[in-house]
């Protein structure tokens, strides 16, 4: 249930409104500042509660809805139709991660290998226009026998592509243990998709106050991603953004996974949270990347998260569906024309190297 309240209500106001919900009702409530309205969320059993008796507690309510939807705080009903701008700090300064933003690209290795291969690609990727550099230090595997990362080293290592180029870090988290050593390295904690439904590193992680990127699971439907995302939300972030990354279906000949773009105005209508798409993982080729990353941004996305290593045919994991760097400048000049064309592009020109 939201609370809708008038343009030019008093602070002091909206205070003595969310204070009378909790003493009369015993409701929590949650303040959120959107660009044209102050909506109050109520937060909990709300089901009995009666919307003209919560009106009549004040002149200054406009309106009183229900959500309809089981993920509360993720509904876009939640912010009354207006979209989330989760801001993420960098040593290059904030980016926006949102609706009404240039396209964010994320770009980097499956996996963080060694210094001088992190460092070259962060380099790269800075000069072609990403603005995070992705790199794993922890590698979920379907086999026990295949590359798990370098672990807590490899964090290091990424700290030092960020001291040299300034980018922002995507970083993944397996377990509960490790966050405090991902969280003092990442500007963004992933969230992968084989751990979509590990609850209780949700609420670990929703828990601590560092930006989240909550992929799909490969087997998800759009309701249980969105419930996922609400367990990060009901623990206390809100800066959340989802992360398509392909999902499986009936034939995996031709691709490794099904990307689903038809995605974006699904989420649109149903979330506020912000969009980003993965085409590398999404199909699994490289070849397939650039005319999936170009009909993201045509259909809407806000980020894009493609994978770019030196050497793909030396990469440790994911090699056939990483980018060289070269052919990664060149998908960034054809996505900046798509880009342009629907005004989500930044014409700034990349800041110096930190």
């Amino acid at each position: 249930m939201i609370i809708v309240i008038k343009t030019g209500t008093p602070e002091a106001e909206i205070s003595r409104i969310g204070q009378e919900l909790y003493k009369s009702w015993g409701i929590m409530s949650e303040k959120i500042v959107g660009r044209n309205k102050v909506v109050i969320g109520l937060i909990g059993d709300t089901a009995s509660l009666d919307p003209m008796q919560i009106q009549e507690t004040s002149p200054w309510i406009e309106q009183v809805l229900r959500v309809q939807k089981p993920f509360k705080r993720v509904s876009r009903e939640f912010r009354h139709g207006e979209p989330s701008d989760v801001i993420v700090s960098t040593p290059n300064g904030p980016v926006h991660f949102g609706e009404g933003h240039p396209v964010v690209l994320i770009a980097g290795p499956c996996s963080v290998e060694n210094e001088e291969m992190i460092v070259e690609t962060a380099k790269r990727v800075k000069a072609a226009g990403a603005k995070f550099l992705r790199g794993g230090a922890y590698k979920p595997r379907t086999s026990p026998y295949a590359f798990q990362g370098h672990g807590e080293s490899a964090l290091n290592l990424l700290a030092a592509a960020r001291a040299a180029t300034g980018l922002g870090i995507v970083t993944e988290i397996m377990d509960t243990a490790d966050l405090d050593a991902v969280a003092g390295v990442a500007d963004i904690v992933q969230i992968g998709a084989r751990n979509m439904q590990n609850f209780a590193l949700l609420k670990k992680v929703g828990a601590q106050d560092k930006p989240i990127l909550l992929k799909r699971g490969m087997s998800a439907t759009i309701d249980e991603w969105l419930m996922a995302a609400e367990y990060l939300l009901a623990a206390g972030n809100p800066n959340v953004i989802l992360c398509e990354r392909g999902i499986r279906t009936f034939d995996a000949k031709y691709a490794r996974n099904t990307l689903d773009l038809s995605v974006i105005p699904v989420l649109r209508s149903l979330t506020h949270l912000p969009i980003t798409i993965d085409p590398s993982h999404g199909t699994g080729k490289s070849e397939y990347v650039p005319p999936m990353a170009l009909g993201a941004i045509a259909a809407g996305t806000d980020a894009l998260m493609i994978e770019v290593h030196p050497n793909p045919a030396k990469a440790l994991s994911d090699g056939p569906q990483s980018l060289t760097f070269d052919s990664f400048d060149s998908l960034v000049r054809e996505m900046a024309v798509i880009g342009k064309a629907v005004d989500r592009w930044s014409t700034q020109p990349a800041m110096a190297t930190a």
